[in-house]
């Protein structure tokens, strides 16, 4: 009779602490911010014209794949699409965060933007604007501008995490 109880207590307490299954789970995502929207904090250039190296900076409110930002770009003044360095994945434990990404085709004295993507919000308004030979600050861009950018390729084919 002892051997039975040692065997079978295991069983008995695997039993009683099981739950039901209803068939049902729980796919919990994150509260996503329609509005939340990703920022450029730096950026720097090194290489030589046309082939430009860009060190981009960028604050976003990634809470994962369903929220990150994922991409940063170089435009010119009139909203043509120069450079695109896809994010394939998203830095929620990792802001802001520095990705470099080149060669940029841009003369040293071509005033360009750059900016950041978020994928549920789209584009931030806070840019750095300027160019080689001055550098670089702080800007603001209206959001809708060169929104048509948004569907021209390269553009990110997925989320690794």
């Amino acid at each position: 009779m002892k051997n039975i109880l040692i065997f079978c207590f295991p069983l008995i307490m695997y039993s009683t602490s099981c739950k039901e299954d209803n068939g049902t789970s729980t796919n919990e995502t994150p509260n996503i911010d329609a509005t939340a929207l990703a920022e450029i904090v730096s950026v720097v250039v090194s290489g030589e014209e046309s082939k430009y190296t860009f060190n981009v900076g960028i604050k976003s409110p990634d809470k994962g794949c369903n929220q990150y930002a994922d991409w940063w770009e170089v435009i010119s003044e009139d909203g043509t699409l120069i450079y695109r360095r896809i994010l394939a994945h998203s830095h929620v434990d990792e802001q802001p965060f520095v990705r470099s990404g080149g060669g940029v085709n841009s003369t040293k004295d071509q005033i360009v933007y750059v900016r950041a993507h978020m994928n549920t919000s789209g584009y931030g308004t806070k840019v750095f604007k300027g160019n080689v030979v001055n550098g670089f600050q702080e800007s603001t861009l209206d959001k809708t501008f060169a929104t048509t950018l948004e569907t021209v390729e390269p553009l990110p084919n997925g989320c690794a995490f």
